[in-house]
């Protein structure tokens, strides 16, 4: 990386690859890519990734995508692991699940990954005003007059539009208010409660997908899922009063919490499906939300931009910096990569097809809901029949004879 002065005082930065937006895809593309020796600039208008609600759990496949990327030990420091989580449907406790998951903050993991960034990486703090790019040399001019000069721009701008809208790339909104994310903490310490993390799923009548309630640190942490929009009277109810709204449409999750109390405010995050038009450019490439988003719901979105990570960095920009010039026809290879295209056309299918089960009209979905809640319910009661006669051979006399059924 060079970095030259020009007459007018303006600072010049010549690099191979200019990283815009540093948050989870465009820290851990701007680690991977200097770990691999290519000289990066990492833009991002905030020195410290400031508080952002997101969907607030990995499991073991987000941890073992971190891991091929070499980012695995830096993104579980900044999580709590969670061993066991209790999942009920319909009120009634139908299994007890034993992996490994992790609550986190967002911001945490990404400021984690940003203070692991390698030293080679010129991270830089700025507004990008101005964007130049071609099938040869691009550049960035920063608001402050800064200009970075590289081969390639990655713009992992997240659900930011500025950035796309400068070199001519335009989202379109496939779903709007597909569905909102809440999150909250509640007002007793985590390990106060019976159980270490819990799923409690929708009806299917209720538009619900689930809550979630999981430790991040010594916090109980919930995040709620459901196929609402933010100006919803029933969005409003929560904001209002979250205790009475959740006893409203989970009335048995007082007994199993032992009291349902809050702490702080609800934090709302509506979600659109969206995708982009006219990406396939000279110089720019998209990763991660910046190219599509979907729906946290189904827990699709880490492993969708981890994806786009590892395929962009690892296969596609060493062969494109391989030989001179940057157009949009090498670029079309990540777009039109196999792996991309079919995780990211799973994360939708999974988003349309959760989103559908809760709340489409007609005879179809119907009797998708209908033969669930059989099915599930009969989990239950096969569970519950299950406890009983284990809870009557304990307490059997020690006579050496089997309890009577």
């Amino acid at each position: 990386m060079n970095v030259t002065g020009h007459s007018d005082g303006t600072r010049v930065i010549d690099c191979e690859i200019v990283v815009v937006g540093a948050g989870l895809a465009g820290t851990a593309a701007a680690t991977v890519l200097a770990r691999a020796g290519r000289s990066v600039t990492l833009i991002d208008s905030h020195s410290v990734f400031p508080p952002e609600f997101r969907a607030e759990k990995f499991g073991d496949p987000h941890i073992a995508l971190f891991n091929r990327l070499g980012l695995g030990d830096i993104a579980t420091g900044a999580t709590t692991p969670i061993d066991s989580i209790d999942i009920y449907r319909f009120g009634d406790l139908v299994a007890r699940h034993r992996g490994r998951e992790y609550g986190y903050a967002y911001s945490d993991v990404i400021n984690e990954l940003r203070a692991a960034l390698p030293v080679s990486v010129d991270m830089v703090v700025g507004r990008v005003a101005e964007i130049d790019s071609g099938p040869g040399l691009q550049s960035v001019v920063l608001a402050d007059g800064r200009r970075i000069v590289s081969r390639l721009i990655v713009v992992a701008t997240g659900l930011g539009d500025t950035i796309r809208r400068k070199v001519g790339i335009e989202r379109i909104e496939t779903r709007k208010a597909h569905s909102l994310s809440l999150g909250f903490d509640l007002d007793r310490p985590a390990a106060s409660y019976a159980f270490e993390s819990l799923a409690y799923y929708g009806s299917g009548y209720d538009r619900v997908a689930y809550l979630t309630l999981f430790p991040i640190r010594e916090t109980m942490r919930a995040n709620l899922f459901v196929y609402r929009e933010a100006n919803d009277p029933w969005t409003r109810s929560v904001r209002q009063d979250p205790a009475q709204a959740l006893a409203t449409l989970m009335p048995g999750l007082n007994r199993i919490c032992d009291g349902f109390g809050f702490a702080g405010r609800v934090q709302v995050r509506p979600i659109d499906l969206t995708r982009s038009q006219g990406h396939r450019r000279d110089g720019v490439v998209l990763v991660g939300d910046a190219y599509c988003t979907t729906c946290p719901a189904p827990g699709v979105g880490v492993k969708r931009v981890l994806t786009d990570v590892e395929r962009l960095c690892n296969i596609h920009i060493p062969a494109w910096l391989a030989t001179p010039g940057m157009p949009a026809a090498k670029i079309d290879a990540f777009y039109d990569d196999p792996v991309k295209t079919s995780t990211d056309a799973a994360a939708i299918r999974q988003s349309e097809f959760s989103r559908s089960m809760a709340i489409d009209p007609g005879p179809v979905w119907a009797a998708r809901r209908v033969r669930n809640a059989m099915v599930r319910k009969g989990a239950a009661l096969i569970r519950r029949a299950g406890v009983a006669i284990a809870g009557s051979i304990d307490a059997a006399p020690m006579t050496g004879k089997p309890a009577r059924p």
